[in-house]
């Protein structure tokens, strides 16, 4: 989950480097480092925190770099386990991405060999590797490395005497940018965007030699293969905060523009899988996983299909029951997500028909599903996902409306409104943000806005947030309730209102706040609430695209008011490309 930034060209590396980590910051922050070559010798800064403490460090000259932002693994995050790693010599420097599984064999083995360590990370061991396997090609030497790692890496990596960044991938992300004159090697394109639109994907089981002229990729048995140069569909003004004091309150924001943008997507020629599967099973983790759920109770309402919301992480540990009459959805915001793009290679292997929900087009879950429908959130920065999560809600009603041959139909205006709840979500904010534990529930397609409203609270408040079905309060977790102890419950003007309406009546019988989200004009909700926010009224099946609004905007004013690092939570990275 870490961010990799290369450069090679005529220009001087160390600012291209870091401006490229400030922009890749969102995929760990733990710590951060440059290296650049400069008189054939290795240059390196590197600092615990924030990618801004590279900028208090003397600059680096050279016009070849290498650039690294943590999120630790190995090791905690300080000076010694931040990367750049070099070797003994001081003649390879090397930035990883990825989990080595077998390192502690391969560093017993070095440390036999008299090598020194200087850091408690994984990564070490392969710029050691590197350097012992090296005999004059450092991209023979990367070959011949990659085949003792076990786990997954992308990786750069550099020698002092050389004019070539060598990297390699597996099961981490990395591509090639292609400029005039200079080349980029990234995790991903937000680095390098204000600097080129064109690039390469590096696949898995791929090693790629850039020069600042020339880009040429191996197979790991150095067969050279053909390059796909794509183009890259948004630009760095979509990645600038445009006024709001954070990327969360802006996608927040977004969202009637993402909506609209998703409603123009046409199954009819995005999806080939048709409807010849007996079931659906869809695979994600995190808030994606939330916005399955909700497909699933949308998705047997209006198609009469069976689904299965599995999570990702969980789903090629237990006993795998798909096979060539079952469609697996793969739902990822950043499509690389590791849990995920592991589930789709089994169902794959299983015969399973595969379909990918994805927002970054030509990621490799994109690019490894049967048929993939991308769902137009833009590039999403925050951390915490609100665009993203609204987008895939829309792609899977349409897909459910799709499976019976009609068109889904939103009114934006909707979204709209619920926005122009965002200061008295504030002030309610205000009321409630010292709290230390809430509780959220909800029943049928509320449920999972529940789980996800605490999900939000918890990633970037750190409040302590549980979720359950309302019904299942007096199955244990009504011991919770207490004074100090708040409940939002989603309470909309459903078919399960009245059951919800007395889930909440018990919390208050037991000296409970709560907090309801209701529909617009519901005056009885008042009697059994310490506080409720209004929402615009529609159909049943579209509540869970209005609710997702305050749930949302009560997350990021509890975080503001608590200064927590809204975009940035600690331990959190955007894109979780690591098992």
């Amino acid at each position: 989950m870490c961010g990799i930034i290369g450069y090679i060209g005529d220009r001087e590396a160390n600012d291209i480097l870091i401006a490229g980590l400030e922009r890749l910051e969102y995929r760990g922050y733990d710590s951060a480092g440059v290296a650049t070559i400069h008189n054939n010798s290795l240059c390196i800064n590197k600092k615990e925190g924030r990618v801004q403490n590279l900028k208090e460090l003397p600059k680096l000259s050279g016009n070849v770099g290498i650039a690294h932002t943590r999120w630790s693994t190995h090791g905690k995050p300080s000076d010694r386990n931040a990367h750049p790693f070099t070797d003994n010599t001081n003649s390879f420097t090397l930035v990883h991405n990825g989990i080595i599984e077998n390192y502690l064999e391969l560093k017993a083995g070095l440390q036999e060999a008299g090598v020194n360590f200087t850091s408690d990370t994984d990564s070490e061991v392969i710029v050691h590797l590197i350097a012992k396997a090296y005999i004059g090609n450092l991209k023979e030497a990367v070959l011949k490395v990659v085949n003792y790692l076990q786990g997954s890496f992308a990786l750069c990596v550099i020698n002092k005497d050389s004019d070539e960044i060598i990297g390699a991938r597996n099961g981490s992300p990395l591509l090639v940018g292609l400029g005039d004159n200079e080349n980029f090697l990234a995790s991903d394109a937000s680095a390098i965007i204000e600097h080129t639109k064109k690039v390469i994907y590096v696949n898995d089981f791929e090693v790629v030699g850039v020069k600042k002229d020339s880009v040429n990729i191996y197979d790991f048995n150095g067969n050279e293969k053909p390059k796909e140069i794509k183009t890259i569909n948004w630009d760095l003004e979509q990645a600038q905060k445009s006024g709001y004091k954070h990327f969360m309150l802006k996608e927040i924001y977004e969202q009637p523009k993402v909506i609209e943008d998703s409603m123009q997507i046409n199954f009819n020629e995005m999806l080939n899988t048709g409807a010849n599967f007996n079931r659906i099973i869809i695979v994600a983790c995190g808030t994606a996983s939330y916005a399955g759920l909700v497909g699933k109770y949308v998705i047997e309402k209006v198609a009469k299909v069976p689904v299965i919301n599995e999570i990702a992480s969980e789903f090629r540990y237990k006993e795998c029951l798909i096979n060539e009459n079952d469609l697996v959805i793969a739902i990822s915001q950043s499509g690389e997500t590791a849990d995920t793009l592991a589930a789709i290679r089994l169902a794959k292997q299983k015969g399973a028909k595969t379909l990918g929900l994805i927002n970054v087009v030509d990621s490799t879950i994109a690019r490894e599903v049967d048929d993939v429908v991308y769902t137009r959130a833009g590039p999403e920065i925050g951390v915490a996902s609100t665009k993203a999560f609204t987008s895939q809600l829309i792609t899977l009603y349409k897909l459910a409306f799709h499976l019976i041959g009609e068109e889904f139909q939103f009114d934006v205006e909707k979204i709209k409104q619920a926005l122009l709840l965002n200061e008295s979500i504030r002030k309610l904010a205000k009321k409630y943000y010292q709290s230390t534990n809430f509780l959220y529930i909800g029943r049928n397609l509320s449920f999972p806005l529940a789980l996800e409203g605490a999900l939000k609270l918890k990633e970037i408040s750190y409040i302590h947030a549980e979720a359950y079905p309302a019904g299942e309060l007096k199955h244990g977790p009504i011991a919770l309730v207490s004074e100090e102890m708040p409940t939002v419950a989603i309470c909309p003007r459903d078919s399960v209102y009245e059951k919800t309406f007395s889930n909440i009546e018990e919390i208050k019988a037991r000296s409970g706040k709560v907090i309801t989200i209701a529909t617009s004009g519901d005056e009885k909700i008042k009697k059994v609430s310490d506080d409720v926010i209004y929402i615009p009224e529609v159909q049943e099946i579209l509540y869970p695209l209005i609710v997702a609004i305050p749930l949302q905007l009560f997350a990021y004013h509890v975080a503001d008011l608590r200064d927590c690092d809204v975009d940035k939570p600690r331990n959190l990275a955007k894109s979780v490309t690591v098992e």
